[in-house]
């Protein structure tokens, strides 16, 4: 995956290039973290968050998908109140 001025770039198994939108952005005991969105056809927006794993050698920059249960919880608490217009559920 790629950081953009548009989103995120992730390349699927098969090639294709799918670009995730940026909703948010913040800083936890010295991890960067991204709320990114994909829309959906029917409206719905699929949301992942993010965490900058880059070291400062990296040419470009590194995401791994948060999936440890604590962390999310945590970190998705932070966007929204960060983002309260914005509603989503973190499964």
């Amino acid at each position: 995956m790629r950081k953009n001025s548009k989103g995120i770039i992730f390349t699927m198994e098969d090639g294709e290039e799918v670009l995730f939108e940026i909703l948010g952005e913040t800083r936890l005991a010295g991890v960067d973290y991204l709320l990114v969105a994909m829309a959906e056809e029917n409206g719905e927006a699929e949301a992942l968050i993010l965490k900058d794993k880059s070291l400062d050698s990296d040419v470009e920059a590194i995401y791994e998908i948060v999936d440890q249960e604590d962390e999310l919880e945590l970190v998705a608490k932070i966007f929204k109140e960060v983002l309260g217009d914005i509603d989503f559920d973190m499964e």
